[in-house]
């Protein structure tokens, strides 16, 4: 089973699937992480490149670790948001993960305002040098496409580790509704 988790930089992806892949005994991937190990530093590659190669590179880097074996995924925070030319296949890939019931939209609340402040939050907090006026103009323009996607959100201002059991509870449920 591959669990797809989705949302803007700073939603608890990372922090999340670590933690759910351990419940879960089965690999965690960041996806991040990949683009990292075969391009390089993600800031170093936009700054060399355009936000379309980067985009269509991550796509391709999804792709190469998608058949991999079964795990926890932890998609770019913009992953979802890409304009659908950006790669041949991005428009199914989209679709695909879009449409599981293995994917989850991790977002600090449903409300916007205050999704946007926690995010901007925790953006500036890390070592990224990232912009506070530029992270809430990113999480304002992202924020109705991840609410329109048709998984399942879960909010994660409550410590990680009732986030992990929520989405555990979900998977069980599921997984009972297949036997």
């Amino acid at each position: 089973m591959k669990i797809h988790l989705v949302g803007p930089g700073g939603a608890g992806k990372s922090t999340v699937g670590v933690l759910l892949s351990d419940r879960l005994q089965t690999p965690f991937v960041d996806l991040d992480r990949c683009f990292r190990e075969r391009e390089g530093d993600i800031s170093d590659y936009l700054q060399h490149r355009e936000y379309q190669a980067y985009a269509r590179q991550n796509v391709e880097v999804y792709r190469s670790i998608k058949a991999a074996e079964d795990g926890v995924l932890a998609l770019s925070s913009g992953f979802m948001t890409y304009a659908g030319a950006v790669h041949p296949h991005y428009v199914e890939i989209r679709a695909a993960i879009a449409e599981s019931s293995m994917t989850f939209v991790l977002l600090p609340s449903l409300d916007l305002e205050t999704c946007v402040a926690e995010i901007v939050r925790r953006q500036v907090q890390r070592p990224l040098g990232l912009v506070a006026w530029r992270e809430e103009s990113k999480i304002r323009e992202r924020f109705p496409i991840y609410m329109a996607l048709p998984a399942l959100k879960v909010t994660t201002l409550p410590p990680p580790d009732a986030v992990v059991t929520e989405i555990v509870n979900v998977l069980e449920r599921k997984m009972a509704q297949h036997e």
